[in-house]
């Protein structure tokens, strides 16, 4: 009988390699083996640039726990690399869709890929200093607006509320008014009958002499 046996050495080094992986890199170990990690690459449309979007997705990056960066991209995107969790990606791209003045996000194009661990943070990737110090005046600029158009509006509130509450004065001032001519028309009626009360009472008076005679 012929006994095949199997070198033990290929598990040794398969072994030596998982040891070192665990012990140089845990935390990689940690995600590929315990936790589902998911990359995604998206691609942000809509009013995305020169609003301040990507200081609002690196925010929310460093909030749920993504790794990555964002950029823009010419003429008009913003595009995102985004390394996590899969529960925290998700979030993330449910979060990144901002629909609040300036920033207003039309679509998400995403394209997942497989992980690749390659960041260890998340970061603004910008461009020269002067397109991004004029993205930051642009940004200051449409909030300045905006701040001056509510303003406006509030003024104008204002004045509306003022017209109403004159209106309503007004409108007491006349009921007030009706209520006094009515009050007065009441207090005429009953002393007219008061009157004719009195004369009755009177009448009979003055018959009830004559009757027990």
């Amino acid at each position: 009988m012929i006994i095949f046996s199997v070198s033990p050495f290929p598990k040794l080094i398969v072994f030596i390699i998982c040891a070192t992986i665990i012990k140089t890199y845990p935390f990689i170990f940690y995600l590929l083996i315990v936790r589902e990690i998911k990359r995604a690459e998206v691609l942000a449309k809509g009013r995305v640039q020169r609003v301040g979007y990507r200081d609002e997705v690196e925010e929310i990056a460093r909030r749920v726990g993504i790794m990555g960066f964002v950029e823009n991209v010419k003429p008009y995107d913003v595009r995102i690399v985004a390394e996590g969790e899969d529960s925290a990606l998700e979030r993330f791209l449910e979060e990144i869709k901002i629909k609040k003045y300036p920033i207003d996000v039309e679509r998400l194009e995403v394209r997942f890929e497989d992980f690749k661990a390659e960041f260890e943070y998340f970061e603004i990737k910008r461009g020269e200093w002067q397109e991004e110090l004029g993205e930051r005046f642009d940004a200051a600029g449409k909030l300045l607006y905006k701040s001056v158009e509510l303003g406006e509006e509030s003024v104008s509130i204002g004045k509306k509320m003022l017209e109403k509450q004159d209106e309503t004065i007004c409108e007491m001032k006349g009921l007030r008014h009706d209520l006094k001519s009515f009050i007065e028309k009441r207090f005429d009626r009953l002393e007219r009958e008061i009157e004719i009360i009195k004369a009755k009472l009177g009448l009979v008076e003055n018959s009830l002499p004559s009757a027990l005679q």
